[in-house]
């Protein structure tokens, strides 16, 4: 009697804990959040997923070769993908997910491509940041990489 009910109590304690673990499929289907949300126009969706501090990048190099870094703000973002006009389609195709995790924090970065009306506008890489608070994973960072030279 005794050790069905160690392993009842082991049993129960193993599923609890597993369903606590955030797995790279989680990672994927709040990156998938986001983009649905992105290419419907849906920010609410996106706000879903996003941290209310989010903080929002963008590398790339200037017209005169030098690197630089801007900060983005979330709300102009969520605004511009709002009142992005009806006949505006806006593709971000993710090429790969490489995921990674420990304990609260996740990490998940997308290479894409990016194209506005069914052309080619350009190629990068998405650096997701996502950490766990009580109402589930958000995206805390994002910063993409912007180019157009040596795309796929």
């Amino acid at each position: 009697m005794k050790l069905l009910v160690i392993i009842f109590a082991s049993t129960i304690f193993t599923s609890t804990f597993a369903q606590n673990q955030f797995s790279e499929a989680d990672a994927h289907k709040v990156v998938n959040i986001f983009f649905e949300g992105f290419h419907k126009g849906d920010t609410l969706l996106m706000k879903s997923v996003m941290a209310n501090a989010i903080i929002m990048q963008t590398a790339y190099t200037d017209k005169k070769g030098r690197p630089k870094l801007n900060s983005d703000d979330p709300n102009g973002f969520l605004s511009a993908i709002a009142n992005r006009q009806a006949d505006q389609k806006w593709d971000e195709r993710l090429l790969d997910y490489k995921v990674e995790i420990d304990g609260n924090l996740a990490h998940v970065w997308t290479p894409y491509e990016f194209w506005f009306n069914e052309n080619f506008s350009h190629c990068g890489a998405n650096s997701f940041t996502l950490a766990k608070f009580d109402d589930g994973w958000k995206i805390i960072h994002l910063i993409d990489s912007r180019r157009k030279e040596g795309c796929k």
